[in-house]
């Protein structure tokens, strides 16, 4: 169940950011700071056990603003477990929803009203970005987001409401996600963000799409690793694949 603050009498859900980082803290760093000063919301920042000097980088950030809150896991885990120790600690401030967003700048954060205000308007739902990518997008992550957005919309019986299952840019409902991945959680690396979206539709929470622009850095690097990161996403799809058989029959009776 959601925690609302009252204001003015009505109901006001409470809101931060939620950022996964992995040696991308010169980026992080001013990413988190602008974000804390431009909205005064929680920034929550999880060091995943980087291998360079993004801790120290990070630790000088939230130095500079109480909105800052860094979690430091100490060894590499994943994004998915990074993320999941994002819900961890926003269930410990007590926030309702969070906006996931990735550490590298990759992401429009001007679309950030446009999602927040979305959230605001369906109570519960996760509200998913799905790319509109520039000209710097590889081809080979096209065709590959192509065969994971097919299985996806199969697993869930929608292929209208998830337009990308692979997008970091999204407002998570902080209380169904942390339910969901304390118990334990299959993918904690790059298949988690299918893995969640697909776990969360079939626990019945509302998913709505929004676009978002998405650019590749130039020189900035990326922690996907095509072969290990493709063959951890197809067993992942496999274990969905074995759920998805015991869950057709709720999955069809919602569809009546």
């Amino acid at each position: 169940m959601a925690r609302f603050a009252r204001k003015g009498g009505s109901v006001v859900a409470k809101y931060g950011f939620l950022i996964p980082v992995y040696n991308h803290g010169r980026t992080a760093g001013p990413l988190a700071l602008d974000l804390a000063g431009r909205y005064g919301m929680p920034v929550i920042l999880v060091n995943d056990g980087s291998s360079d000097d993004s801790l120290a980088l990070l630790k000088e950030a939230s130095r500079r603003s109480d909105l800052l809150v860094l979690v430091d896991r100490l060894k590499n885990g994943g994004k998915g477990a990074a993320v999941r120790s994002g819900f961890e600690k926003a269930h410990e401030l007590g926030l309702d929803y969070v906006l996931q967003i990735d550490a590298d700048g990759q992401h429009d954060a001007t679309r950030i009203p446009r999602f927040l205000e979305l959230s605001k308007e369906n109570p519960g739902a996760l509200i998913c970005g799905y790319p509109l990518f520039d000209a710097s997008v590889p081809q080979s992550r096209l065709k590959g987001r192509q065969v994971s957005n097919t299985w996806v919309h199969i697993l869930t019986l929608d292929g209208k409401s998830v337009k990308d299952a692979m997008c970091g840019f999204r407002v998570y409902p902080v209380e169904a996600c942390w339910n969901l991945t304390r118990k334990g959680f299959w993918s904690l690396r790059m298949g988690f963000d299918m893995e969640i979206l697909v776990r969360l539709a079939w626990k019945g929470v509302p998913i709505i799409s929004e676009g978002v622009g998405v650019t590749y850095p130039s020189g900035g690097s990326s922690n996907f690793h095509m072969v290990k990161d493709n063959i951890k996403i197809s067993l992942m799809f496999t274990r969905l694949c074995i759920g998805f058989v015991f869950r057709l029959p709720l999955l069809l009776g919602r569809r009546k």
